[in-house]
């Protein structure tokens, strides 16, 4: 009888690459969160390599010492390859492939590759093909201005020059279906925020840094099902669910894709039309992990994120995520927020007092009214008692009166 022979997918090993352009700078920092990157796609981190420069060397990203001491940590540990900390230029990255005879990748490579293996709707699916092919757009644009560059002749003619061209062509042509497809998906969107937005049920978008906690949330509050992992990007695709608070009053809760350092461009521009689900949000909570040592510079990236997409003047609930994890009692602060709360997901310490301040944000954005409602007219005390909060109600002769918090575009009725 034949033995079985066991066939095991070779892991891929990978030496991490950063750059320090100032002491400020919190490269190693970047660096590690790199490493968790790296573990998410299935790739094992084997080697750190940071190298302190006044600017990013324009040909290779580090220097030659550098690369000669990439080399050896490579070899060292049997490595595959090297993942650079910021986004390499073709050049960069030929260079340095050339220089090490090994696969050389950057930091947008690796998210992409992540969001491509987390991505499960149609809409994901086209989000993130479309920032890959943008992507792969702009290198082969870099390989057409290097041949460019050599001014014609030897070297410049035939197929290869026609299959880049090739190569742009249907590049050009999937992007723009996929932009198509993607419109599409706008113009649902649109149709499902106008539908809520005439059922008057106020929304709260739900972002954070990556990792943080949001579909944790998410589910003990909704019981949302959404996989939970102690993983970077472990949920990919935008998840609303609705919440009945104790007063009756209903919430829509929408999850957004998390937030992380240098996001590259390519994904904040396909994803664009998942995190204007915060623009148009009533207010916006904001999840952060209290037992990440970085939660400082997590939080300022989730506040940069939210300034490119032009989402302001908006309630912001900060929440101090992960309290279980936490032994001691650290002081709490977010100056760019109107409240802050402390929990744990997890364990359900804290929900009570998040739901209080549910409804009381809820009720801030409310009026309160005295209206006597003819009883020709009880469509409208229907409407005050799904979208608002009806404090007292008295039959009398000329009609219905009412003392209640009603939205303020409901306050004129």
């Amino acid at each position: 009888m034949a033995e079985l022979i066991e066939i095991k997918e070779e892991i891929e090993r990978v030496i991490l690459v950063g750059v320090a352009l100032n002491e400020q700078d919190a490269t190693k920092e970047s660096l590690e969160e790199l490493a968790e990157l790296v573990q998410t796609a299935g790739a094992e981190s084997v080697g750190m390599v940071i190298q302190n420069r006044e600017k990013i060397h324009p040909g290779t990203y580090i220097g030659s010492g550098k690369i000669e001491e990439v080399a050896a940590l490579a070899a060292e540990n049997h490595a595959t390859g090297i993942i650079c900390d910021d986004e390499l230029s073709p050049a960069q990255m030929k260079n340095l492939e050339i220089a090490l005879q090994m696969k050389v990748m950057d930091r947008t490579m690796l998210i992409l590759d992540i969001f491509a293996q987390h991505a499960v709707t149609k809409e994901g699916k086209i989000q993130v093909e479309l920032a890959q092919l943008k992507y792969q757009s702009t290198r082969l644009i870099g390989m057409g201005i290097a041949l460019s560059r050599l001014g014609g002749g030897i070297g410049t003619r035939g197929p290869g020059e026609k299959k880049l061209e090739m190569d742009r062509r249907l590049i050009r042509n999937r992007i723009s279906q996929l932009n198509k497809e993607l419109e599409q998906v706008k113009r649902s969107r649109k149709v499902a925020r106008a539908l809520r937005e005439k059922n008057q049920i106020p929304v709260a978008a739900i972002v954070g840094y990556t990792n943080a906690g949001k579909s944790t949330l998410l589910n003990r509050l909704t019981k949302a099902g959404v996989l939970e992992e102690n993983k970077l990007f472990a949920t990919l695709d935008p998840t609303t669910r609705n919440l009945t608070l104790e007063n009756g009053q209903q919430l829509l809760l929408t999850d957004t894709v998390g937030f992380i350092q240098k996001l590259p461009h390519h994904l904040i521009d396909a994803f664009r039309s998942t995190l204007e689900e915060a623009k148009y949000a009533d207010f916006i909570l904001h999840v952060v992990d209290l037992s990440n040592p970085n939660l400082d510079l997590q939080m300022h990236v989730v506040y940069e994120t939210l300034r490119q997409l032009e989402i302001k003047n908006k309630t912001i609930i900060t929440i101090f995520n992960k309290q279980d994890l936490v032994s001691e009692n650290p002081i709490i602060r977010d100056f760019k927020a109107d409240y802050v709360v402390k929990l744990s997901a997890k364990t359900g310490e804290g929900i009570l007092q998040l739901l209080e301040l549910f409804s009381k944000v809820l009720q801030e954005q409310k009026q309160l009214v005295e209206w006597i409602i003819p009883y020709t007219d009880t469509a409208k005390l229907s409407k005050i008692r799904k979208f608002g909060q009806l404090l007292t109600e008295e039959y009398r002769e000329d009609g219905i009166f009412v003392r209640a918090y009603v939205p303020k575009d409901l306050s004129s009725l």
